[in-house]
């Protein structure tokens, strides 16, 4: 039985965000703002279906999605661009491909202890992100 990603997330690192919103061509100034901010993630699952909701103080981003079916997906709230999206499980970590005008171009989420790490990825570009359960 795959591990249970349920529950709230602050995030307490973020490394190369930057550099991951360079690559998805986000302007200056959304990346200045977006810079600044400290995510919460909320992660529904019930099997293998999942919602997982980031709440910021400038954006929010709702993703829903069952394991192995590609769905087309608008990211919203974040660069607002179509792509085929589908997740996998690789053991027991959520690895998902974007497949769009981007190479590369996805996130991998897993749980380590009582953290939640995410890469997300861009053209060469990777961000690493880590998450604490929220008490």
């Amino acid at each position: 039985m795959p591990v249970d990603y349920s529950g709230t997330w602050d995030i307490v690192s973020n490394v190369n965000f930057e550099g991951y919103m360079v690559a998805l061509g986000i302007d200056f100034a959304t990346r200045k703002i977006a810079s600044m901010l400290k995510p919460q993630k909320v992660i529904k699952q019930d099997g293998d279906c999942f919602t997982i909701k980031t709440f910021t103080t400038f954006k929010n981003y709702e993703s829903l999605f069952k394991i192995g079916e590609e769905v087309k997906e608008v990211t919203k709230g974040m660069d607002n661009r179509s792509c085929l999206t589908v997740v996998n499980w690789k053991n027991d970590k959520l690895v998902c491909v974007q497949k769009g005008e981007k190479k590369n171009r996805g996130w991998t989420h897993w749980i380590h202890g009582d953290e939640l790490h995410l890469e997300l990825t861009c053209e060469d570009q990777v961000c690493k992100q880590i998450y604490k359960r929220a008490l």
